[in-house]
């Protein structure tokens, strides 16, 4: 493990007077006093950087005061085996649920948890959701532990701070910050299927951050990050708080997260405002398809790469999150038609769903 050491040395030098320059030195020290206030001043430019630095700084940490106490350690086992694999997990209520990610549990049933304070519980997996690249921990013990508030990932904008808590590489309670590089991305998880609605972003990531939350400039959680391009910097990737409540929703009451399939890949966009009033388009947004899978159910619909996804069976589209809510398990079987706008014409196509 590297150790980095750093110290500052920080001397003042001062300088007494001969009584005989008392008088003289009198008036010069007044009047080098007025000379040196003038030269130390600083810029109006400067003044102004220097306090948006330290509005950033403070910002930064009060969330990090708030939101830290509920990230968490995860160590997991196989049985009794041992420690196979350890990431990094968010309490979000606080009988203790943790979210983390599908890939730190591993399949797993149980895990140690180790909280900032240096508390330590087991947890057992409620639920794993490798689509999702999500998984539910609950804590064993009874405890009342801090916890943290999941936000409305459609809010955001890029450019808005984003600040990543983890423990990459065993470092508990680790921050990094930067910004929201993009929205809406679709990233590919382990079994192959496509994660919609992701948050790209530049707060640097590291083993061991993944399962951790990627937190907003009001302390809310707008994602959990899961991954990173290898050999690119600032390009780090985080499922949508949006996307994480669904599934914290159907884990809990199910165990498990049943979903229809339509097999695409969609980002949210804005839909071209001429072409909006011209067809009389309450809707700002929709969900634009990147990738049709071959064979899928939109496949033999007909959807096609830039496709603007409208409605589906009937309900309104305003982003790739909500793709992830609608394509729920009450539509597997059924045949369900999907407003598209294609170029600029609305059509209607219908897709035979089936479970994902």
């Amino acid at each position: 493990m590297d150790k980095k050491f750093g110290g500052n040395l920080d001397s003042s030098l001062s300088f007494v007077l001969d009584e005989a320059e008392a008088d003289i030195g009198v008036v010069s020290a007044a009047l080098s006093d007025v000379d040196r206030l003038k030269d130390n001043a600083l810029p109006d430019d400067a003044q102004s950087d220097n306090a948006l630095l330290d509005a950033y700084s403070k910002a930064v940490t009060k969330v990090v005061e708030r939101v830290g106490p509920s990230v968490v350690r995860l160590d997991v086992r196989h049985g009794d085996r041992a420690r196979v694999g350890s990431g990094s997990g968010v309490i979000v209520s606080p009988d203790g649920l943790i979210l983390t990610n599908s890939h730190v549990v591993q399949g797993a049933k149980r895990a140690e948890v180790m909280t900032l304070d240096g508390r330590s519980f087991t947890g057992r997996v409620l639920g794993d959701d490798p689509d999702t690249d999500l998984a539910l921990v609950r804590v064993d013990e009874d405890a009342t532990l801090p916890s943290a508030k999941l936000g409305n990932s459609k809010r955001l904008k890029p450019g808005e701070i984003a600040i990543a808590i983890g423990n990459p590489f065993g470092f508990d309670a680790s921050v990094t910050a930067g910004v929201v590089s993009a929205l809406g991305r679709s990233l590919r998880s382990k079994n192959g299927r496509l994660i919609e609605d992701v948050i790209q972003t530049d707060a640097a990531l590291n083993p061991g951050n993944s399962g951790g939350p990627l937190v907003s400039s009001q302390a809310e959680v707008i994602g959990i990050n899961t991954a990173i391009i290898s050999g690119a910097q600032g390009i780090c990737f985080a499922v949508a708080s949006n996307t994480a409540s669904f599934v914290l929703g159907e884990l809990v009451a199910h165990g498990r997260v049943r979903r229809a399939y339509l097999g695409i890949g969609a980002s949210t966009v804005p839909l071209p405002r001429r072409i909006a009033l011209r067809l009389g388009l309450a809707q700002r947004m929709g969900a634009v398809v990147s990738a049709v899978e071959t064979g899928s159910p939109a496949d033999h619909a007909g959807l096609l790469s830039g496709d603007i996804l409208l409605a589906v069976d009937g309900t309104p589209i305003t982003g790739a999150d909500d793709l992830v809510r609608l394509l729920d398990a009450e539509k597997i079987d059924r045949t369900i038609p999907l407003d598209v706008l294609r170029r600029s014409d609305q059509r209607r196509f219908w897709a035979a769903m089936r479970e994902a």
